[in-house]
C-alpha cells in the first residue's frame, strides 16, 4: 500500500480554552479560596489580611476572587459560615428530641460547649474580639452567619412548647433562649481565652448540668399560695 493510501493519523484534540470552568473545578477553586482565607484570617487577623494576599496565596487573580465575593467582609462571612457548619453534627435531630426538657437542654449545653471551646472557634473569637472595634462589620457578619440566631430560634421553640404545656412560666421565649446560651457559654469561653484556668472536661459536664438546673428553676411555674 502506498503512503498516499494510508488513513491520515488522528490528531489529539486541542483542549478548549476559555469559557466556564467545570462544576468540579469551580468547587475546587471555591474550597481553595476559603481554605486560604481561613488560614490567613485566623493567623494574621481581619485587618492585616488583604484580598491581594488571599489571591496571591491561592494562586488566582484578584478579579477571580471578586467574581465570587463582593468584598473582604463577604469573604469573611463565608469563612465564618463554613466553620460553623463544620462544627455541627451531620444530623442534629437527636440533640433536640427525646427525654424530658432538662435532659434535652443538658445535651444541647454539652454540645454547645464542645463547639464553642474548640480550637477553631476560639481562634475565630480572638480575631473578632481583637478587631470588632475597628471593623464593626464583623459583628454583623458573625450575627448573620455565626449560627447563634438559629440556635436561639430552635431553643425558643423547645421553651415555648414547655410553656404551652404549663411546665414553664415564660413570656418571651427567644429572650430566654438567648440568656440560656449566654449562661452556658460565657464563663467557660472566657476561661478558655486565658481569663482564668480552662475548665476540665468533668468541670464542663458539671457546668452544663448545673446551668440547666439553675435556668429551669428560674423559669418553672410557681404554685400559688
Amino acid at each position: 500500500m502506498l503512503a498516499t493510501d494510508q488513513a491520515p493519523a488522528r490528531r489529539t484534540p486541542t483542549p478548549r480554552r476559555g469559557g466556564r470552568p467545570s462544576r468540579a473545578a469551580a468547587e475546587q477553586l471555591g474550597t481553595r479560596i476559603l481554605d486560604v482565607a481561613t488560614e490567613l484570617f485566623l493567623a494574621e487577623g481581619y485587618g492585616a489580611t488583604s484580598i491581594e494576599a488571599i489571591a496571591r496565596r491561592a494562586r488566582i487573580a484578584k478579579r477571580t476572587l471578586y467574581s465570587r465575593f463582593d468584598d473582604k467582609a463577604e469573604l469573611f462571612g463565608a469563612v465564618v459560615h463554613r466553620m460553623v457548619e463544620r462544627m455541627r453534627p451531620s444530623d442534629d435531630t437527636g440533640l433536640f428530641a427525646g427525654g424530658p426538657l432538662d435532659e434535652i437542654l443538658t445535651r444541647l449545653a454539652g454540645f454547645i460547649l464542645r463547639a464553642a471551646l474548640s480550637p477553631p472557634a476560639l481562634a475565630l473569637l480572638r480575631v473578632i474580639l481583637a478587631e470588632a472595634t475597628r471593623f464593626p462589620e464583623l459583628a454583623a457578619v458573625v450575627t448573620e452567619r455565626g449560627g447563634s440566631r438559629e440556635a436561639v430560634t430552635r431553643i425558643a421553640a423547645l421553651l415555648e412548647r414547655a410553656a404551652s404545656a404549663g411546665e414553664l412560666a415564660i413570656e418571651n421565649a427567644p429572650f430566654a433562649a438567648a440568656q440560656f446560651l449566654q449562661m452556658v457559654v460565657s464563663l467557660p469561653q472566657r476561661r478558655a481565652l486565658g481569663l482564668g484556668a480552662p475548665m476540665t472536661p468533668p468541670e464542663l459536664d458539671g457546668w452544663a448540668r448545673d446551668t440547666v438546673g439553675l435556668f429551669l428553676n428560674g423559669c418553672r411555674v410557681r404554685p400559688r399560695r
